[in-house]
Order: C-alpha cells, then sequence, then structure tokens
C-alpha cells in the first residue's frame, strides 16, 4: 500500500461523517488538509490510524462455558477423584482426541504438567536437561524442582527457537533429556532435535505451553516428543486462568505421571513414589470444556490473520515476522512477533518505533526483556548445599561460566510483538489496521527523529 493509498482511505473515511458538500462549503477539512493530517504520524499530531476501537477481549467466554461450569457447581462433585466421569476426566479425553494423543492427564498449571513430566521419566538429582534461556521460568522450574540441572542452549535467532546446533554442543554424558519450547506457539526444528534425541539415546519432553493445536509434518505438538506440556494459563489460547496438560502415546509412561500428579498415588490407589499433589480441578476443566467447541475456529482464524499480517508486511526491511521451520504446517500464534532492524528505520531505536505505533493505536510491545541466563537462580544453586551435594564443584563451575547465550541477547533486543490471543481474532479489515500503522511509521520514519 503506498501512502497516497492511505490518505486518501482516511479522507473517504473521514467524508462519510459528513458530505463531500460539506467538504466543499467547508465545514469539514478539505481535502488535502485531511491527507495532510492523516498522513502525519499520530505522535506528531496527525490522526492515529486506530482510534479507541478494542480489539475482541480475552479470556474467550460464552453461554456454554458458565452453563458447564454451573452444571459442575449443581453436580458437587468438585474434585476429580470422586467420579471418573466427572469433568476433569471428560476434559482429558476431548483435549487428547482434539490433539491426537492417546491419553491426557490434567494439572493445576503448565510448570506443574513439565515437573510431573521429568520426574515421572526419573530424571533427579545429577541429572542435566537442555532447554532454552528464552521462555517463561516455569520451563526451568519444572526441571529444578526435580532438582535436575536446567542446561541452558543458545537460540537461532531468525526463529526466536533452540538452535539444535548449540543443543548437541551441550550434551554431557549426564544429560537425560532435551526440553524444545515452541517460542510463540510455532514449532521448533522438530526434525533436528528428534534426530538429536534418537543419536544420543535421550528423552523429549516438549514445553508446548504457548502451542494448543500447532502442527509439524500433519503432527499436534506435543504428540512429536515422549510427552507433551500445555498451560491453559489465562492469555493462553485455550485458558481457564490457572491450568495445564500432558499428553502422550505411550500408556506406561502417561500412567506414571498420572501417579506423580496424584501425590504419588496411582490409579490402583496404592501410594508408590514421591510426587506432589497438582491435579485440576473441576471448575478449572468445565471452563475449558465449554470452549473447546470453538478453539479450532479460533486456532483457523488466527493462523488465517498471522499469514495475512506476514504478507502485507513482507515489504518492510526494517521488520521481519518469525521463522517458521519446513514442516511447520500451522502455528498457534499465541503471540505474533517480529525483530525490529532499527538500522532500517534510520537508526530510531525500537522503544521510538513502539511509541511511534502506540500513538496509532496499535500497541506492540517488547516481550522477553531478558534471558533466563542472566537471572540470578543460575549463582543462587551453583551456591546451594543441594545442589553443591548433588553436582560435582567443576560441574557447576562450567555450568556457571557457560551460561553466556549472545543469539538470545539478539533476540531479547531486537523482538516486538502483538499479544495475539485476542487481537487475532478479529475481523480481517481490522486486523488491516495494524499493518496500516507499520507502513505508516515505516514511511515516515525520517520524522521519527523528531519525536
Amino acid at each position: 500500500m503506498t501512502s497516497g493509498d492511505l490518505t486518501r482511505r482516511r479522507f473517504i473515511a473521514a467524508a462519510s461523517a459528513g458530505s463531500l458538500a460539506a467538504a466543499a462549503s467547508g465545514t469539514i477539512p478539505a481535502y488535502g488538509d485531511v491527507v495532510k493530517k492523516a498522513g502525519q504520524l499520530a505522535i506528531l499530531g496527525g490522526d492515529p490510524v486506530r482510534k479507541n476501537k478494542p480489539w475482541p477481549q480475552w479470556p474467550y467466554w460464552d453461554d456454554s462455558m458458565t452453563d458447564t461450569l454451573v452444571k459442575t457447581a449443581k453436580s458437587r462433585i468438585w474434585c476429580r477423584i470422586q467420579s471418573a466421569s466427572g469433568t476433569v476426566p471428560t476434559f482429558e479425553k476431548e483435549y487428547a482426541r482434539m490433539m491426537g494423543a492417546r491419553f491426557c492427564v490434567a494439572t493445576g498449571a503448565g510448570t506443574q504438567a513439565l515437573h510431573t513430566c521429568v520426574e515421572a521419566l526419573g530424571i533427579g538429582p545429577g541429572d542435566e536437561v537442555i532447554t532454552s534461556p528464552y521462555t517463561d521460568p516455569g520451563t526451568i522450574q519444572g526441571i529444578l524442582s526435580a532438582r535436575a540441572l536446567p542446561v541452558l542452549a543458545d537460540l537461532d535467532v531468525e526463529s526466536y527457537q533452540l538452535d539444535p546446533a548449540d543443543v548437541e554442543k551441550k550434551i554431557t554424558e549426564n544429560t537425560r533429556a532435551i526440553m524444545p519450547v515452541h517460542m510463540m506457539g510455532q514449532p521448533c526444528d522438530m526434525d533436528s532435535i528428534m534426530a538429536i534425541a534418537k543419536k544420543h539415546n535421550l528423552r523429549v519432553i516438549e514445553d508446548a505451553c504457548q502451542a494448543h493445536l500447532a502442527e509439524h509434518r500433519g503432527r499436534k505438538l506435543g504428540t512429536i516428543g515422549d510427552v507433551g506440556c500445555f498451560s491453559f494459563q489465562s492469555s493462553k489460547t485455550i485458558a481457564c486462568g490457572e491450568g495445564g496438560g500432558i499428553i502422550g502415546n505411550d500408556e506406561e509412561l502417561m500412567d506414571k505421571c498420572y501417579t506423580v500428579h496424584n501425590h504419588g498415588t496411582s490409579r490402583r490407589g496404592r501410594t508408590e513414589v514421591i510426587g506432589p499433589k497438582y491435579r485440576m480441578n473441576e471448575f478449572e476443566a468445565a471452563v475449558l470444556l465449554g470452549q473447546l467447541p470453538g478453539a479450532i475456529e479460533r486456532w483457523r482464524r488466527r493462523n488465517e490473520n498471522a499469514a495475512y499480517l506476514t504478507k502485507r508486511l513482507k515489504d518492510i526491511p526494517g521488520l521481519t515476522p518469525q521463522k517458521l521451520y519446513p514442516g511447520t504446517d500451522s502455528g498457534s500464534f499465541y503471540l505474533y512477533t517480529m525483530s525490529y532492524h532499527k538500522e532500517q528505520f534510520d537508526g530510531v531505536s525500537r522503544a521510538t518505533f513502539l511509541k511511534a505505533l502506540n500513538a496509532e493505536g496499535i500497541s506492540l510491545s517488547e516481550y522477553i526483556p531478558q534471558g533466563l541466563h542472566k537471572e540470578p537462580w543460575i549463582d543462587q544453586i551453583v551456591k546451594s548445599k543441594s545442589y553443591q551435594k548433588m553436582y560435582a564443584a567443576e560441574r557447576l563451575r562450567q555450568f556457571s561460566e557457560q551460561r553466556a547465550c549472545p543469539k538470545c541477547d539478539q533476540v531479547c533486543e531486537e523482538m516486538v510483538m502483538l499479544w495475539a490471543s485476542g487481537p487475532l481474532l478479529a475481523p480481517q479489515e481490522e486486523v488491516a489496521d495494524i499493518a496500516d500503522a507499520i507502513e505508516k511509521v515505516w514511511e515516515n520514519r525520517a520524522r521519527l527523529k523528531q519525536v
């Protein structure tokens, strides 16, 4: 779209509020004045692209969801162990079916799901799990809670996902698993990760907490590794406030996951292992069950709108949408993310770019300000008596010294994101506002130096 197209469209929109006759009589600004104001950056006094228009609200709810909640309340079955056909067991069956998995175990959070899987796989003190520094802290907490060592591998700067080459470099004799994180809801390079896991006889725990319904080579994320973990926290594309889930096809392993999450008590009623109490409650499952019927349609709409945005932005060299790997059939688009290249925007900082967009009525933002390799937990565990007992002093020294992840640092410095759970559900003509605003800022980038 040219700037002329943009300003003409805004003139027509302004004229529609009154009449062209009114414009001619001087009761509204003439075409040239409207063009001038519409083309000027809102941060410098021009008209914003999007004026006080809300996006679809999130989290999603409808009458079906509230009906399920009321039904659950009236049943007085408020805990999963009260009934094998209660709301949680029913949700587990429906979610497994929707995800193309044989089994599901529902937990109270995505972090709980990850910890459950680490324990069920027998990973603990002295063991290492390789994962990403660019993720929610819940990823590493799922490993730390088992007193294993989260080893951070660096990223591919274009996909924001784990770099398989660096993963392989981080493997030691104590490595037991890889925990790829499908960031923004898009697939990691699962072809390479699974090949590395097979080569080194490692387990794969997919952190698919952001990646509901995303697909890689015809398979839903979470079904490619040994187990897959999901979050249903309120910002996620399927949400219940808090909540998590594990899916998998290995019956024995999934039975162990059930036992671990049920305070170590198996389906046979015997307390068999160490385990926390991570059961999902019936009300969380009711909220989830109520929204599952429309979840696939909302997923399709996000993918369609994400593809539209990528097409619209392809000719702006200052922004590069997240790279999707070969084999990516679809994403979840929990977030729609791009790398901002300030050198292409005449040296204008990312902060100024975001400020200008916000003035246009489009709220983009940074995402993770710094990777987990720069957080104080590393120094804390290296100094802790428990980790000093479980790991050799030399290994802890190496672990601390080898924490640098320069590509992750680059991603943190360049990333801009649209929180997509709500906005990408809007009609495409409204999603166009996002691209229009970015194009407007791009075309006026030289003027951003006045901000």
